[in-house]
Formats: C-alpha cells, structure tokens, sequence
C-alpha cells in the first residue's frame, strides 16, 4: 500500500536514492502571505482558457476511439533513441529508451499547444502561489490513480520532483538547481519552494514533470535501466514490444482522467505503436507495404521522386502538408570545440565556409530547403539587421569581449555560386586557416602544432553521405582529411553523451517562450556534464549572463530583445555549420485518419489528436 501520513503531519518521508528529504509539516509552515488561486499558469501571466473552458479549442472533443497508428517517430527526448531501445526507463542518462515513454506519465499540469507556454491542470485541479512567488502549492484532483488502482497522492510529486532532481537525467536535473524542496502538506496538497533565484519558467518546467509511484520506486531502483515497464499513471501504458523493433503503448481504458478538458479529444488511439529502423530506406519501405501508416518525409530526394508506388496511384496513400509555425530550432553539424584543432573561431568559419548550400538544395535537395542562420529561426528571436536600441544597452558592456561584427549585422552563412566548388568561398577560407596558424604542406593542411588535420563527421544514419561526401571534396581541396561514418544507434548516442566525437550532425528545437532548458544548449555548466545538449561546448561568460537576462526578462519583448543579443553573440562564435529548415510538415499517410481542421500553433501533436475514420479505413482495406 502507499504510505499514509500520520495524525500529526509531521513524520519525515526519506527518499531511496535521492539527496534530499520531503517533509510533511503542520498547516501553520504553509505561506504566511495570502496565495493567488490559478487554474494555469504561463510564464508571462496570460492565460488563454478560463477555469470553465471544456476543451482546447485544437482537439475535436467528440473524436472516436480505437484503431492503431503505427509511425516512426520525428522528435524524441532525453534518453530516448528513435531507432532501438534497451530499456523502458526513460528519464536517466542511462541506456536508450523508446520515444513517447511519457505518453504513460502524468504530470500535474499540461501545455496548451495553441499558446506559447500555457499550462492547465491535470493531477492538480489548481494551484496557489504564494506573494513572494517561491512557493507554488498544487491541488491535487482525488480521483488521480496509478494503472494498479493505487492513488497518486502529495507523496508521489514530491518523491517524484526531488528524486528527478537528485537522479534524473542532467537534462532535467541541471534545469532544476533553484528548486528547494517539496512539502506534503496533506494527502492531496503539496508546495514547491524555490530559493527565490529561479527563472519565472521553472515553475512550469516542474509541472510539466512525470509523477512517479514512491511505492514502486522503493522496490525498484530508478538509477538504472529496465525492461520491466514501469508502474505508471498516464493515458496509455507499454503493451506487446520486441526489444530494438517495436513497441506498442495501450491505451488504459478506465483512465481516471479522461473527462478532464485537457485531456478531451486526447489519446484517440487505442493502440499507439513505435517501429524502429536502422536506416531509413527500410523503414519508407515499410510504409509503402502499409507496415507504417504514418510517415513524416525529411528526404526531399525521396520527397520529390520516390512517392511514385502503387498505393499513391490508387489513392489509398496521400501527401499532404501541414504548417509547421514553431522556430525551426538548429540543425547542422556541431564542432566540438574540446578539441583544440577547434578552439579557433576562424577555423571553423573556414569549414563553414566548404559547403555549399546552394549547389546542394539544387542538385540534392530539390531546391525545397532554406538555409538555417540562427539558433532562433523562424521566429522573432532571430536577429536581423543591425543591433536595435533596445538590443544595445544588453551588449555594450561587452564591448572588447565579443567579436566587433556582434554589433553590426548578424553574421550571415555565405552564399556560394552554387557550383558545388566555389573557389572565391574556398580562397577566404585557406585565408582564414592561414590567419589561424596553419600551414599547408603540399596537399595537406597543418594545425599549429604540425599534425594533419582530420575530421570525422560522425553519424547514425547513412541517409546523410551524399550530402556530407560532397562538403569533404571541397575540405580535401582545403588540405583537410576528412571523412565520414556511421554508427549503431546505442553507439552514436553514447559518444554524443561522452563529447567523444569531432563534428556530429543533429537538430535541436526552441520553444516560443525560452525556459531553463536553454543552459543545456549553451551554458558553460552544460559543456562539461555527459548527456547534455551543449555538444558544441560553448563555454562563454557572455552567453552565460545573455541567457540569465533572457530567461530574467518580465516581459515576452523583453525577452525577444536579450533572446536577439544573444543570437548575435552566438552567430559570431560560429559553434556549428547550419544546414537547412522549412515551414511545413511534409507528411504521407494511408488514408485512414481523420484529425482536427487546423493543427495548433506551437506542435504537432498527431499521435494525440488524430483518430482512425472508419469508413476511410474500410474504403482502402485498412479496417482490420
């Protein structure tokens, strides 16, 4: 059984294997000063629902049940791999987890998708926050049980917060360094206390959080990995897998919260199925077959010449595309400046400078891409033109510390002749390595110490060799030996966890409303801790303080404007090669889904907002 408080309130619940202690104390510790009530919260305080509301207005509330939806996923997090999985515990730095693990978690509040950071009560039915702000005390709803019948009590946030922070994977543990401790103040009510130093974001950082069962992370130890699924609270739970190929999320049919208005026209499926493939050739082979039935097409190639297969032409299979309005995020190939052939700026703006974008969009990619410029694209984050009066106060007092071009234009990738081997590009860059301190010798180019520079540009896939093969012609022709490859899935994620590579291709998304997360891509802290998003190992004083101003900032201009500085600073240090985006989901599906009229603005939630129509199923043989 879950343990209870005693009458008193005032035992000490111990946690295994976390470093710290959630204390039940009496009503009169809860917050001297009088508490706001919110049904939400938001980072800037605008709330789009009224507590009433009974839907979000993005889902189609009455959506039927049932039928499989069967995808190779597009995003994934923490410790998940898209292309195997060893393990079902998702939340550690530890072994490689299934995507979409969090489908079986609850959390105490959950996203609006239609705002930029809008959150709205799940476990919690409300939650108090106290007059000087460090304490949120969340509500709980009564009705909140496990899959095992058990309640989901104060005990369980609480154990589940500090354990996270204790133990979770550096993702989530570094984001939580201002959170104090969580207090059970009853069965169904609980306060977390921040030291007074946290962002206006981590409040939704931890509400966003997965709720463990204390009870069942006493026997089992969180630490490490498992192919037992885990006891769970959430929509669906793990059903039939094999471990690498496949894994199927069941949905729980007396889920306690299915009525709730978040959750409302949510989790339509009954069965929610991952495939996992090695190379993506096969696994577009197995949506042709029907084996998949949802694909997000990130080939243009394929794109562009391959949908040409006998289910396209008897319409059983369509093309369509969705807008994609969220900032692109970044996508390229990050140098690690570890490695001292890297620590130049200007060598690795000369190695920008050997791809040739415009060549590839037109004889590789179909002319369907633009090119990537910032951290921030597509959003108003991105800088642009010269620094604004509002920008300039922010970067000034770093005036000697950064790059001049930080207070002109943005730096901006080069633009080729599209001939895939522009001399003029390729003469400015052997200017820049000479600049640098390294030397040509015959065919070979020397860093300053006299060694041959390499470069391997590590991968999981082999997807990308036509477009790297080309990009390592124009670095031979710089004297730099170069080369490409591919790893396993588990291999390539455990290097990237180690920095143990020279240059890795990746792409990471923003969100509209930047959060504590934003250290993990660029932090000086996150340079240095295994399992971070800082691959590059930007390690910068002056990023440091833009990104503590950004995430300071009380207004969402104020935040635009030091979100703006920063990316000038960032530009300048030309940490990656940005490769390319677009503002659309691409997408092919067996024509038997049906999904709301317009999807939200901030995501793309199909697993959770689409749905099986019958009758088109039956219409193409895909009923059973």
């Amino acid at each position: 059984m879950t343990d209870t408080l005693d009458t008193s309130r005032r035992r000490l619940l111990k946690l295994t294997g976390a470093a710290a202690v959630v204390a039940a104390l009496p009503a009169t510790s809860r917050m001297a000063s009088a508490a706001e009530v919110r049904h939400g919260l938001s980072v800037f305080g605008d709330l789009k629902y009224p507590a009433d509301f009974p839907h979000f207005d993005y889902v189609v509330p009455d959506a039927p049940k049932g039928g499989r939806f069967v995808f190779r996923v597009p995003s994934w997090r923490y410790n998940q791999n898209p292309q195997t999985f060893n393990t079902f515990n998702s939340f550690i730095l530890k072994g490689d987890a299934p995507p979409r693990m969090e489908l079986c978690f609850d959390s105490l509040m959950v996203r609006a998708l239609d705002e930029p950071d809008a959150m709205y009560g799940l476990v919690a039915e409300s939650v108090e926050i106290s007059g000087d702000g460090n304490t949120y005390t969340f509500n709980l709803r009564p009705e909140a049980r496990f899959h095992d019948g058990s309640k989901l009590t104060a005990e369980d946030v609480a154990f589940s917060v500090i354990l996270l922070k204790a133990d979770g994977h550096p993702q989530i543990s570094q984001t939580l360094g201002e959170l104090l401790d969580a207090e059970v103040i009853d069965e169904h009510r609980v306060a977390i206390r921040f030291t007074g130093n946290q962002t206006r974001q981590l409040p939704l950082v931890v509400a966003e959080l997965p709720i463990f069962s204390k009870r069942y992370y006493t026997t089992y130890d969180f630490k490490q990995t498992t192919l037992t699924p885990p006891l769970s609270s959430g929509p669906y739970k793990v059903g039939k897998h094999a471990v690498g190929r496949y894994v199927e999320y069941h949905a729980v049919a007396d889920y306690w919260a299915k009525d709730l208005p978040v959750v409302k026209g949510h989790n339509n499926f009954e069965i929610v199925r991952l495939d996992f493939f090695r190379e993506y050739q096969v696994a577009f082979e197995a949506f042709k077959k029907g084996e998949v039935t949802f694909h997000e097409e990130f080939s243009s190639k394929t794109w562009a010449t391959e949908y040409n297969f006998p289910a396209i032409d008897e319409g059983k299979v369509v093309r369509k595309g969705f807008p994609d309005n969220r900032p692109s995020g970044a996508q390229g190939w990050f140098f690690n400046t570890r490695l001292k052939k890297f620590s130049d700026p200007r060598v690795r703006r000369a190695i920008g400078y050997a791809f040739d974008f415009e060549w590839s969009n037109q004889s590789l990619f179909y002319g369907l891409y633009s090119r990537t410029q910032s951290f921030f694209q597509n959003s108003a984050m991105m800088a642009e033109g010269m620094p604004s009066p509002e920008e300039l106060p922010l970067l000034e007092p770093y005036r000697g510390k950064v790059p001049d071009e930080v207070f002109g234009e943005p730096y901006v990738q080069p633009v080729s002749d599209g001939s895939g081997f522009d001399r003029n590009l390729l003469r400015k860059a052997s200017e820049l390595l000479k600049e640098a301190g390294f030397e040509r010798k015959g065919t070979t180019l020397l860093d300053t110490d006299g060694d041959p520079v390499t470069i391997e540009f590590l991968s999981n896939t082999t997807a990308f060799e036509r477009i790297v093969l080309p990009y390592i012609k124009n670095l031979n022709r710089l004297g730099i030996e170069a080369n490409f490859r591919v790893v396993d899935p588990a291999q390539y994620q455990a290097r990237l966890n180690d920095f143990d590579f020279d240059v890795a291709g990746r792409r990471f998304s923003l969100s509209a409303t930047l959060s504590d997360t934003v250290r993990q891509y660029w932090g000086s802290l996150a340079a240095e801790t295994k399992g971070s998003f800082n691959l590059s190992g930007i390690a910068d004083p002056v990023v440091d303080e833009l990104i503590e101003k950004a995430l300071a900032a009380e207004t969402r201009e104020e935040m635009t404007i030091a979100a703006r500085a920063l990316d000038r600073v960032l530009r300048s240090g030309h940490y990656w090669v940005p490769q390319w985006s677009k503002g659309t989901h691409t997408v092919a599906i067996w024509d038997m889904f049906g999904y709301p009229d317009e999807p939200p603005h901030y995501d793309f939630p199909v697993e959770t907002t689409w749905w099986v129509d019958k009758e088109k199923a039956e219409k193409i043989g895909m009923a059973g």
